[in-house]
């Protein structure tokens, strides 16, 4: 088969999962195909999921879907936001929502905002994505009319005072529980994951952007205090998540126990805490920010959507970015494999996996988001391979994605140490999975499309 032929075929799918409301298209459900074991809401517009699917739209000068999507995630907010006998927090957006039809026959929009997930656990990263999202509209349109009007300023300012609100926290990283991104079982990223903590970075980045000079309640410090927090995220992220080989050796020397402003080992981290394989597998001139940090703890696995967008937004310094795409050029084998890409490396297995996972059956050790490779993480490589310098990593991986995903149906995600087994609970005709590729196909034809996201 043509590259055209296959790109066409992805299209196919986006175009058959546009969903519709009072006649307008407003997102992309998430998958066609469904197996007996999958989740009913695959039938709904995530708002993660949307994400590469809007990408492309934008790309194909077709933007009218994006907007009515905000617009209709922004409509989301009038509706019952009172779950399990506690108030959902303003700017807190849906996880994902359908169309229901009421007995007249009257269309509405319905959210979930956690309460049908599993873990009934609200997600963080929706609200950023959409921000995001509706900066990336704004930058391809050239219309900021809709950034402007009157309740997309309040929804940007009620997401801005509640990711800044003043905690027990003393670090410029964002608290949250488990299961509220991407990653949404459990997993053990409760605390500061690196995901989240790129996804806010780059909300603040935009933040001047995008909001008016005055707050019609009186609050004119909210831009300065984003830009200022947004400086202090960059510093620390660069500082306390970044690992290479010289890290690794002063955290085996560290000192524990220490006490005031002149101690080196700040979050009292443990030399014993680090796990074999690292040591062995982190080659001599590569690095990666490591998927979480906090007190007397660093998450020493390799989390691929959280170092794409530090790379993506400017999170990670130029040389940073550099020396994690490099990584994947040396453990190639162990980050893509048979199908881009591993979305964590490595796996948890035996006891690490009852513990954290709760022995959870899909999670089960290089499956799903267990180390599980995802077609959808092909357009961020992509993206900060190109950013990077190296296109020839990103062609390569898109030519793996190319070859397999139209033979194997287009699913969801892959199982195996190299990801050479269709997921065992995977979807087929995944949208995302085809919108990554079909997005993956433009940014190479087009490289400056990248000057679209946040940087």
């Amino acid at each position: 088969m043509s590259v055209e032929h296959i790109i066409e075929r992805a299209y196919e799918i986006l175009n058959q999962s546009i969903v519709h409301y009072r006649g307008k298209p407003v997102g992309t459900v998430a998958a066609l195909k469904h197996t007996h074991l999958a989740a009913a809401n695959y039938e709904e517009c995530f708002i993660r999921d949307f994400v590469p699917s809007a990408l492309v739209f934008l790309a194909d000068g077709k933007p009218e879907i994006v907007r009515n999507f905000l617009e209709a995630v922004l409509e989301l907010r009038t509706s019952e936001r009172t779950v399990a006998g506690h108030e959902i927090q303003p700017g807190v957006m849906p996880a994902s929502f359908t169309v229901a039809t009421d007995f007249d026959g009257n269309e509405r929009l319905q959210a979930d905002f956690g309460e049908k997930a599993i873990g009934r656990v609200a997600p963080v990263d929706s609200m950023m994505w959409w921000l995001i999202l509706l900066f990336i509209y704004t930058r391809s349109t050239g219309d900021d009319s809709l950034a402007k009007r009157a309740d997309f300023q309040q929804a940007m300012r009620q997401i801005l005072h509640l990711c800044l609100k003043d905690t027990f926290e003393v670090t410029p990283a964002l608290l949250v529980p488990d299961a509220c991104s991407m990653i949404d079982r459990r997993m053990g990223i409760y605390g500061h994951p690196l995901e989240i903590q790129a996804l806010f970075y780059g909300v603040l980045r935009i933040t001047h952007s995008l909001l008016e000079d005055k707050d019609p309640q009186g609050d004119h410090s909210l831009v300065d205090t984003a830009m200022t927090r947004e400086q202090a995220l960059q510093s620390y992220v660069r500082l306390f998540y970044w690992l290479d080989l010289s890290r690794l050796n002063e955290i085996h020397r560290y000192t524990t126990e220490e006490f005031g402003h002149d101690s080196v080992n700040v979050l009292n981290v443990y030399p014993e805490s680090i796990p074999d394989w690292v040591i062995e597998w982190m080659p001599n001139d590569c690095g990666y920010l490591v998927g979480n940090v906090g007190p007397g703890r660093i998450d020493f696995r390799y989390f691929t959507l959280g170092n794409m967008l530090a790379i993506m937004f400017g999170l990670a310094s130029d040389e940073q970015s550099e020396r994690i795409i490099r990584l994947y050029e040396l453990r190639w084998p162990d980050l893509v494999g048979a199908m881009p890409l591993k979305i964590i490396y490595p796996a948890m297995e035996g006891l690490e996996w009852q513990v954290r996972t709760g022995s959870d059956p899909k999670n089960a050790a290089w499956s799903y988001q267990n180390g599980g490779n995802w077609p959808v993480l092909l357009w961020p490589f992509v993206a900060a391979a190109q950013k990077t310098g190296r296109g020839d990593l990103a062609e390569r991986a898109f030519q793996i994605a190319l070859n397999k995903l139209p033979l194997d149906e287009w699913p969801e995600y892959y199982d195996g140490r190299s990801g050479r087994l269709i997921g065992r609970r995977s979807n087929s005709h995944q949208v995302w999975t085809a919108a990554s590729l079909i997005f993956s196909y433009k940014l190479l034809e087009n490289p400056e499309l990248i000057d679209l996201l946040p940087h």
